[in-house]
């Protein structure tokens, strides 16, 4: 079974048919550059824009870089202000012309990953963190999703922990992976405190490099493992959602 998946990120939007027996893409997948300012109307002509390339009619699951409820968008971090409070399922539905179903970015990639990925079959505390233009976070006790947590927005140190520790802070400052992980790494024992979780599953685009970070991070008890589905299980998880599972 095939269900389309798009993945709204700060950065790019990408998306792809998804073979839902697999938990992996059909296709490659197809980006586009996030647009700047990323406002509904911009964003959602590149929605547009990556459904098109594949001429794709049926259901669509779109993931969006913040909190989500009944179709939408509440909060607005890396996107354009606009967002909040946008019924971001029937504009983004009547832009493509199919039926859109909207959920959080990092809750879709969760799912994904608790489905077909690292975190397949674990029970207890398990949280998914997604590196990226900020830090997104999916919590799931005994594999259900608690949804739309946003642990990026803890405050650490008197700053919001993604402004310090995503991928875009490495970047922004050209951090070494050294100083780098020290970061992240006191960002994990901020949520290990708060949450004692049994496995931390660390996603995004940065997962692919998880050799060059995660064997630099300490005193974190939680076992760490980098997301299997990688920089796709948002696009998983989004084709997940629309098929309602």
């Amino acid at each position: 079974m095939e269900i389309f998946g798009v993945d709204i990120g700060g950065s790019g939007i990408k998306g792809a048919p998804v073979d839902l027996d697999r938990g992996d893409l059909a296709q490659e997948r197809h980006k586009v550059l996030t647009p700047h300012p990323a406002t509904p109307d911009r964003v959602a002509d590149c929605v547009a824009e990556v459904v098109g390339h594949f001429d794709w009619s049926g259901p669509i699951g779109v993931t969006f870089p913040g909190v989500v409820t009944d179709g939408v968008t509440r909060t607005a971090a890396n996107v354009d202000k606009g967002w909040i409070d946008t019924d971001a399922a029937a504009l983004l539905g009547e832009r493509v012309g199919q039926p859109v179903t909207i959920l959080n970015d990092a809750d879709a990639a969760g799912v994904a990953e608790m489905t077909f990925g690292a975190g397949r079959g674990r029970k207890g505390t398990v949280i998914m963190l997604t590196l990226g233009t900020g830090i997104g976070s999916a919590l799931f006790v005994d594999g259900r999703l608690v949804p739309n947590t946003e642990l990026g927005h803890l405050e650490l140190h008197g700053h919001d922990a993604e402004k310090r520790a995503s991928t875009k802070a490495k970047e922004d400052e050209d951090l070494s992976w050294q100083h780098w992980a020290h970061r992240v790494q006191k960002y994990l024992l901020h949520v290990e405190m708060l949450f004692s979780p049994e496995l931390f599953i660390v996603g995004g685009g940065v997962s692919r490099k998880a050799d060059k970070f995660l064997p630099l991070i300490e005193k974190v008890r939680a076992e760490m493992v980098p997301a299997e589905l990688q920089n796709n299980a948002g696009i998983v998880g989004a084709a997940m959602a629309a098929a309602g599972r």
